[in-house]
């Protein structure tokens, strides 16, 4: 790479507000030298003005005093990083360096960054960082983000220290705001690609093998290297199916599976629509497979160990209302990793799902276990290789699962292609010990199929004694106190603890199109529940997150992860909190979920409680109605 010189840009002074301190930006100088700004030739530090037009276009309105142009007292970019500009506004007195409502600009430091920030972000993601003082034991440092195209800032990164410029990016990159910006982005493409897909004519069911297809065969560098280059869409295709079977072949998946999941592709090569001999047929897959490249697989790199594929395989199935149908409700995944917490997954842990569905569970516990192994090569490797065992019984969904585990290079191995209840559990336990079950089991459709809590003591019976498993399920299974669900439930304490019952979100599941109510019931294996037990109940019904249109359920203000912390430390502490949980001694005859226990403070009851209680209750009624007119019409 060739040498980068550091440029400094001096404006006109006219322009340059005078309680700005030369001492000030001095000191500064030598904070961002001591972590490496004027020794990294990919770095620019600018000040006041910079030789980047785009950058210096942007600032043609963001004068401080409101006409003219912007000047910025420090303005670093990196060409690693070329999404990313950093502002720093300098104040020589630690009293200008913020105003309590952040809008007096000429004044502070930190609402002068602000405001540069706002212009900049319509075209970057930029840290406006707040510099205050004059001498290096008594300076102030505040940093805020605002994302490219977002209006609102965020206070982010610890303030006081200045961090070197790959921490800010890293940070930047990792934080919950570029989380939820680019999550957002994905289900955007989910529902893009899905209108596509519907205009080509493929059926809903094959929408998510094609984009797992594709993830698959990008995975081979000779393909992802070459495919933009063939001249023909047969060649195309041929080769992108090829791709799929070299790396579904070298896998390893076990033998006796990889004919099934190789075929499970075949549609590849004969669908009229992907096999199109146009130009405009050959652009459309090449492009198809570019922006799977660029739009999740870049989503992949930043965001690493999150079910993708899923999103798509909801998406499209909303459509077709058989994910229902088949009792599949895929788990969002800021849940996935809630139970990984509640669990204190780590990197010892060896974790267990019976239902594996699409890999939520096993995918959010990899990362967690990865994370606590802290750069442990031989302990990433055997993670991989032996602490994640996963059970699926759908042809279709196991290929997705595959799938989706080769899409993050791990945990293929003990992926098994059954039915749980024809598992050996003894020959598995045996073999891998789990110490964690992790479950959505399927959802019973109106009434008939295999009861939920069937797998959850499924689940159990693969687990080491003292494991602890956590399923989410309808809320109907913990409350019935009759019938199939009383009777599991007596056999559930028979030999494990009930620990703890979250009722969660109401409508958890509207991404799905699905309606059902449902708790996270937490237990101990292999040890009979005391008679004197008392159980942890947590009223987790707001998660944060909020419905918009075209979006389904968002974390729209960014308060699910301390939302997270509250609802992981009340349980593990054992916290009860009045309107939030309660501790219970309960038995199978017994109403598992916190509503049945709370006491209600009355005095904190407002008329808007009330009458927002009542319209809860008639849509509900409603909703319950159109339902069940909506069956009948379908038994007829």
């Amino acid at each position: 790479m060739a040498e980068r010189k550091k440029v400094t840009i001096f404006a006109n002074k006219s322009n340059y507000i005078w309680q700005t301190n030369i001492k000030t930006e001095a000191l500064l100088r030598k904070l961002l030298k001591s972590k490496g700004y004027y020794d990294d030739n990919d770095v620019i530090v600018e000040e006041q003005k910079s030789a980047n037009k785009k950058l210096d276009k942007l600032l043609q309105n963001a004068s401080k005093s409101g006409a003219g142009k912007g000047y910025p007292d420090f303005i670093i970019t990196c060409g690693r990083y070329p999404d990313l500009v950093i502002i720093v506004e300098c104040k020589w007195d630690t009293k200008m360096h913020a105003s309590e409502t952040l809008d007096s600009y000429k004044d502070y430091a930190v609402d002068g960054a602000l405001l540069y920030a706002s212009f900049l972000a319509k075209e970057y993601d930029v840290i406006a960082i707040g510099f205050s003082g004059e001498k290096e034991s008594l300076y102030e440092v505040s940093h805020y983000i605002q994302l490219n195209g977002e209006r609102e800032y965020h206070h982010l990164f610890n303030d006081g220290e200045l961090l070197d410029i790959d921490s800010y990016h890293h940070g930047l990159m990792q934080s919950t705001y570029k989380f939820n910006q680019d999550f957002n982005k994905l289900i955007d493409y989910t529902k893009e690609v899905n209108e596509e897909l519907q205009v080509k004519k493929i059926k809903e069911r094959l929408r998510a093998l094609l984009i797992s297809g594709i993830l698959i065969a990008l995975k081979n560098e000779r393909f992802k290297a070459e495919y933009k280059n063939y001249q023909t869409t047969q060649l195309l295709v041929t080769n992108l199916f090829n791709s799929i079977t070299a790396e579904l072949e070298k896998s390893d998946v076990p033998d006796r599976n990889k004919k099934s999941l190789i075929k499970g592709f075949e549609f590849i090569t004969t669908n009229q629509s992907i096999n199109n001999s146009t130009a405009e047929g050959k652009k459309y897959l090449t492009d198809l497979i570019s922006n799977c490249d660029s739009r999740i697989n870049g989503f992949n790199v930043t965001h690493k160990y999150i079910d993708t594929i899923s999103q798509f395989y909801v998406e499209f199935l909303r459509y077709a209302n058989n994910d229902k149908g088949l009792g599949i409700v895929l788990t969002p995944p800021h849940i996935t990793e809630l139970f990984c917490e509640l669990a204190q997954i780590d990197k010892d842990s060896v974790v267990l799902d019976n239902c594996a569905g699409t890999g939520g569970f096993l995918v959010s516990a990899m990362k967690k276990m990865l994370e606590d192994a802290n750069g442990d090569i031989a302990r990433e490797q055997h993670i991989k290789d032996w602490q994640l065992v996963g059970i699926e019984y759908d042809e279709e969904i196991y290929t997705l699962l595959i799938s989706n585990m080769i899409v993050h290079r791990d945990g293929r191995t003990n992926i098994y292609w059954e039915d749980c209840f024809q598992t050996d559990k003894d020959a598995l336990k045996e073999k891998f010990q789990p110490t964690v079950g992790l479950l959505n089991p399927p959802y019973k459709n109106k009434g008939k199929g295999i009861e939920e809590l069937e797998f959850v003591l499924n689940n159990l019976s693969m687990l080491k004694k003292g494991s602890i498993c956590i399923a989410i399920m309808p809320m109907s299974c913990v409350i019935d106190t009759k019938g199939n669900s009383y009777l599991l439930k007596r056999k559930i304490l028979e030999n494990n603890t009930l620990e703890g019952v979250l009722s969660m979100p109401e409508e958890l599941f509207y991404n799905s199109n699905v309606n059902t109510v449902t708790c996270a019931v937490i237990l101990k294996a292999g040890y009979k529940h005391p008679e004197d037990k008392k159980t942890w109940f947590g009223y987790c019904r707001d998660d944060g997150f909020e419905k918009r249109k075209n979006r389904g359920r968002i974390d729209v203000n960014h308060t699910w992860p301390e939302i997270k912390k509250k609802w992981v430390n009340a349980f593990l502490n054992r916290d009860e909190i009045e309107g939030f949980s309660v501790k219970k001694h309960v038995t199978a005859e017994m109403e598992w979920c916190a509503e049945a226990y709370m006491t209600t403070n009355y005095d904190q009851l407002t008329e808007d409680d009330y009458t927002q209680t009542v319209k809860n209750y008639y849509l509900f009624n409603l909703k319950c109605a159109q339902s069940q007119d909506s069956e009948e019409e379908e038994d007829e």
